[in-house]
């Protein structure tokens, strides 16, 4: 059975790209969510901490979750030939 992405890798650079799938999109969706309710209920100018805090958080888990269901990341200058 052949493995489906959630998150293909970028043509260029490291990292991913784009979600490939609905539940790549369902994070990604998740996690600018949760940037947008993070910055209405702790404004970064009055809490600093408690949003860069969960900037953070939100960010490590989405990283986490693309290299659990992305494409191995590797450097990439284009098209593989």
């Amino acid at each position: 059975m052949k493995q489906r992405y959630w998150f293909y890798a970028k043509q260029y650079g490291w990292g991913w790209g784009l979600p490939a799938t609905w539940e790549g999109w369902c994070v990604m969706g998740s996690y600018i969510m949760t940037l947008f309710v993070a910055s209405i209920c702790m404004p970064p100018h009055r809490l600093p901490f408690e949003f860069g805090s969960t900037v953070t958080v939100a960010t490590v888990l989405l990283l986490a979750v693309a290299w659990k269901t992305g494409e191995p990341p590797r450097w990439r200058w284009g098209k593989d030939t």
